[in-house]
């Protein structure tokens, strides 16, 4: 974060709810440090993107971006967990999209094979409210390469630019869309499928359920309506509830 600028400054409800970028994991994340735990559980060598593969993606991406500095829309856990530094911060709106529960994790994260967990992806939609993040033009290849290691790891994303809309009025910030080729994006999960995952799934970066409480709290202090990720979060809690009283 800068040193000489509040990026909370338009929304002072948010400091001390996003961790500091300094003391992320995906500071220093790399996928390949995953490489033996992904082989232990049978997986593939292919089970993640090429460092090579990532690299070329996300340049080719970044040709396309507006002159000057880079906005980045987050919906799902970059509201409270960016990993990047950022200049600014803005509440915005980017139609034709929305946050959609299709994100099935087996691979450790918040869930496992035995006990699959769920989050965010943003897929077609009415529209989607979340945060817009700014990044420092001189620092855009940085702190772009640790946003790449972080949301395109395996694949499950298809980078774009989007239009998204601020106070400050439209911008184009890049974002992280649901791949519909990669199977762990599942839109055919059941309702009852999506709130046992949430409620049960678990991995490294804690459960499913701590994720949507996130979410759902970022949510509450933007004064953002969602009402499929209230309900999920309701519907996992009486789940966990009724489990744990058998």
């Amino acid at each position: 974060m800068s040193a000489d600028q509040d990026p909370f400054a338009h929304h002072p409800e948010l400091r001390g709810k996003i961790i500091d970028p300094q003391s992320s994991f995906f500071r220093n994340f790399r996928p390949s440090d995953f490489d033996d735990r992904m082989k232990a559980l049978g997986l593939p060598s292919h089970w993640r993107l090429s460092d090579e593969e990532r690299e070329s993606m996300r340049r080719r991406v970044l040709k396309e971006r507006p002159p000057g500095d880079l906005w980045v829309f987050a919906y799902g856990s970059l509201m409270w967990d960016p990993g990047f530094e950022f200049m600014e911060v803005r509440k915005a709106h980017v139609d034709g999209y929305a946050r959609a529960f299709c994100l099935k994790d087996e691979l450790g994260a918040r869930g496992t094979r035995e006990a699959p967990g769920l989050m965010a992806a943003l897929d077609e939609g009415d529209g989607c409210t979340g945060l817009v993040f700014r990044i420092d033009s001189n620092c855009i290849d940085e702190e772009s390469a640790i946003l790449w290691r972080r949301e395109m790891a395996t694949g499950v994303y298809v980078a774009a630019f989007v239009d998204a809309v601020s106070d400050a009025g439209a911008l184009k910030a890049i974002t992280f869309i649901a791949n519909h080729e990669a199977s762990r994006i599942r839109s055919d999960l059941t309702r009852d499928e999506q709130v046992q995952y949430i409620a049960t799934g678990e991995g490294v970066l804690g459960s499913s359920l701590q994720y949507i409480e996130n979410l759902a709290e970022h949510l509450t202090a933007l004064d953002i309506e969602d009402r499929e990720v209230f309900s999920l979060l309701a519907a996992a809690r009486q789940f966990s509830m009724t489990a744990e009283h058998g």
